[in-house]
């Protein structure tokens, strides 16, 4: 039972098979070849938007960092939730590749405008004394499994651009969240003011990419370099693209994210069942994080349940953790069903 990671799952057919066309013959390096176009273009279309910059990467952790790097100068920070993949899960990238820090919004998955708004003058009126805001980061699906409406995402970028700051959007999940909001990838991008997203196709259903997609593409200038500088340009890109191609085409990128959505409310909807069980954050799309007891964690996870959990696993069995499920677009009903029979046996 494989709840720990929509990253744990089987690459999707339409994608192998993309993948096994690009594998034939020669094409130029680099991204030179008819594959990258022909991907790139599909993204555009995705987005609705012609003029877009795309630049495929290997991993979101690349994707988010040179993204932000490319928006910001060395002495500028990146505004974002204290929860956010890019401060708690990236190891430093942002800084690393150039970025001078993150400046934290709140304790949050969800960035309150307001909170921003304090944040970016405070940081303006520190002069050269201290690190000036350069851009502003959100997560959708965010770190918590929640989700920002249109109408959210909306009043943040209108913060960040009357300070004439780019908003980035982490969509490690995109998929997810435009399949949750039952809305278009324009409509949750750039019609809702986002200067740039990283489009998540690795926990979606690919072997592994992403698009980072600046749909100013003055905000584009310098990404191809700092792709090259950071070793992350590909010699043979056809294999990166090929898997994004496959992922955009008939519309698959949302089918995937509807089917792990899907998937992750009606295990919500057994998780609901149970009598001890809280939920700190309310279960939106694919990923769950209930709280659970210590003692119920101990036994799900020594029935084979795979799962991840904050805290010891040792210690008072009353004591809540909070836990995190997640559900890919390939997770069979009969594992969650499983799940199920052992949930009903507990307490």
């Amino acid at each position: 039972m494989h709840f720990a990671s929509d990253n744990t799952g089987p690459i999707h057919p339409q994608v192998m098979e993309a993948l096994t066309e690009a594998n034939n013959g020669y094409l130029l390096p680099y991204g030179n070849d008819e594959v990258t176009q022909v991907a790139i273009a599909a993204v555009r279309d995705v987005f609705e938007a012609p003029e877009a910059q795309v630049f495929f990467v290997p991993t979101g952790t690349s994707g988010n960092a040179l993204a932000l790097s490319t928006l910001c100068m060395p002495y500028q920070s990146v505004l974002c939730t204290a929860l956010a993949h890019i401060h708690e899960d990236e190891c430093g990238a942002p800084e690393f590749y150039g970025v001078a820090k993150l400046s934290l919004i709140g304790d949050s998955d969800l960035m309150d405008p307001d909170a921003l708004e304090r944040e970016i003058v405070f940081l303006n009126e520190g002069g050269v004394h201290s690190a000036q805001p350069g851009a502003v980061s959100i997560t959708n699906v965010t770190e918590r499994g929640r989700l920002y409406t249109l109408d959210q995402i909306t009043r943040i970028a209108e913060v960040t651009h009357r300070h004439n700051l780019p908003l980035h959007l982490d969509g490690a999940r995109f998929a997810n969240a435009c399949a949750a909001l039952d809305c278009s990838a324009a409509e949750m991008s750039w019609k809702a003011g986002v200067d740039v997203v990283t489009f998540g196709g690795t926990k979606s259903g690919c072997m592994g990419v992403e698009a980072v997609v600046f749909f100013n593409p003055d905000h584009a200038r310098g990404f191809a370099a700092r792709r090259k500088r950071a070793g992350l340009l590909f010699s043979k890109s056809r294999f990166l693209s090929a898997q994004m191609l496959g992922f955009c085409r008939d519309g698959l990128w949302r089918q995937l994210g509807a089917e792990a959505n899907a998937r992750g409310q009606y295990l919500a909807d057994i998780l609901r069942q149970h009598p001890r069980i809280e939920w700190p954050y309310a279960p939106e799309a694919n990923m769950l994080f209930p709280a659970l007891p210590r003692s119920e964690i101990k036994r799900l996870m020594d029935s084979g349940v795979k799962m991840n959990h904050w805290g010891s696993i040792e210690g008072d069995g009353n004591e809540m953790l909070l836990s995190r499920f997640v559900c890919d677009w390939s997770l069979p009903y009969e594992q969650i069903d499983a799940f199920a029979e052992i949930l009903r046996g507990m307490g």
